[in-house]
């Protein structure tokens, strides 16, 4: 899987999809790294933590549509996002790639096979 912006252009190549219990529950937890190509999709997903994590990670929810709702750069271990009921899922990249490359709210991706 990978994320595409509106426009076709691959914003992320390599993407992980968390969508079981047990999968939602790991998310990164265990992890020394994520590459720049390399991002997490949980779904569904209204709120993430970063207890337990070795990195910072930028963060995007996503409503059902695969517009941005919500955008946090470089969020770091040990913090809570806020709660968004509207969203239908969180993109997890490494810290710095999504920001670097412009990701703001309002903006629309899909994910694509």
């Amino acid at each position: 899987m990978r994320v595409l912006r509106k426009d076709g252009s691959v914003l992320v190549q390599k993407v992980t999809v968390a969508d079981s219990i047990w999968t939602r529950m790991r998310g990164l937890l265990g992890r020394d790294t994520l590459a720049l190509q390399e991002a997490l999709w949980i779904t569904p997903c209204t709120s993430i933590h970063t207890f337990f994590m070795r990195f910072p990670i930028d963060v995007a929810f996503l409503d059902g549509q695969g517009r941005v709702i919500a955008f946090y750069p470089a969020l770091r271990p040990w913090r809570l996002s806020g709660i968004h009921l509207r969203a239908a899922g969180v993109l997890e990249a490494a810290a710095g790639a999504l920001q670097k490359a412009g990701v703001h709210e309002g903006e629309e991706l899909c994910l694509s096979s």
